[in-house]
């Protein structure tokens, strides 16, 4: 995750509480030091390299002053962040605790500078992010219940990925997005849910199991599935992707019941009966107070009473 052309622009302070153990070299009152996002993004880059010269040339400057910072940074907090010996660096449980809040921050950081630039739009617009089929055919009542409300203004959709919609709005390249749990992580969030859906396993038609009328966990378990990891290279990146590796014989899945609407005809659906179901959950930050949104969640909640269960 690679937030750090950010720092070059931004400015902007953030206020982390440390503990009151803490000897920094420059005090505010209540307790709390100022750590600007330019350190956080040193630190966090360091962290994420374990290696000060990759590091270095990941935020375009000089190794020199980029050890300086981290231990100027490390003097402050009054706690050693990184180990550094002959074998090469590693993170003390500090360092954890530090890269874990920082990226957070300094996605925070972004994210609101994102919201800000198009809040200032003269036609602001509402993005709204989802995977191919991630709705479950609710988008287009959620669309019409909304263009009745007097905050509605117009919307765009951003398609994306299996497991990138999250990340689009996190980052404040969306105001809103359809998640499904338990896949996704919700955190930061609030939430509204839509419908719940039943697991199928996705096969090709000629597979051994293909025939059946349900299945069972324990039936998949020596089946390739997808990796949804956005740290892996090899992940699965679009849906139209796994159907072509299912279709190969390459690859089985576990999906939401509302897969089968645009299924390939050489592929099957059948019910894992023992597969946790999906939700699809509305989502949008929590630190929202955009009336558009708003208005876009009392549409949804409308269009969602009639059936939640599929």
């Amino acid at each position: 995750m690679h937030l750090f052309g950010f720092e070059s622009y931004v400015r902007a302070s953030l206020m982390i509480e440390v503990s009151e153990g803490c000897r920094g070299i420059q005090r505010y009152p209540g307790g709390m030091d100022r750590l600007e996002t330019r350190e956080l993004a040193y630190f966090v880059a360091v962290a994420e390299e374990l290696h000060f010269g990759r590091a270095a040339e990941r935020l375009g400057m000089a190794q020199p002053p980029l050890s300086r910072a981290i231990r100027q940074l490390e003097q402050r907090l009054g706690t050693e962040l990184l180990i550094r010996n002959s074998r090469g660096v590693r993170l003390t449980a500090a360092g954890e605790v530090l890269l874990h809040e920082g990226r957070k921050a300094l996605e925070a950081v972004s994210a609101a500078a994102r919201r800000t630039q198009r809040a200032g739009k003269a036609e602001p617009r509402l993005v709204v992010a989802m995977k191919p089929g991630g709705d479950a055919g609710l988008l287009n009542g959620i669309l019409e219940a909304y263009e009745r409300e007097p905050d509605a203004i117009p919307v765009d959709l951003e398609f994306s990925g299996p497991g990138e919609a999250s990340g689009l709005l996190r980052d404040g390249r969306a105001d809103l997005a359809f998640l499904h749990t338990p896949y996704e992580d919700l955190s930061g969030f609030d939430t509204e849910e839509l419908l719940t859906l039943r697991t199928v396993a996705v096969l090709p038609s000629g597979h051994r199991l293909s025939r059946r009328r349900s299945l069972q966990l324990a039936e998949l378990a020596d089946e390739p599935m997808p990796n949804w990891s956005l740290d892996n290279g090899n992940r699965v990146l679009h849906t139209a992707e796994l159907m072509q590796l299912i279709s190969l014989g390459r690859m089985t899945a576990l999906l939401p019941e509302s897969v089968r609407v645009n299924l390939r005809a050489d592929l099957v659906a059948i019910p894992v009966l023992d597969a946790e179901p999906s939700t699809i959950m509305l989502s949008w930050s929590e630190r929202s107070r955009s009336r558009a949104v708003a208005a876009f969640v009392r549409a949804a909640t409308e269009v969602r009473e009639p059936a939640q269960v599929v």
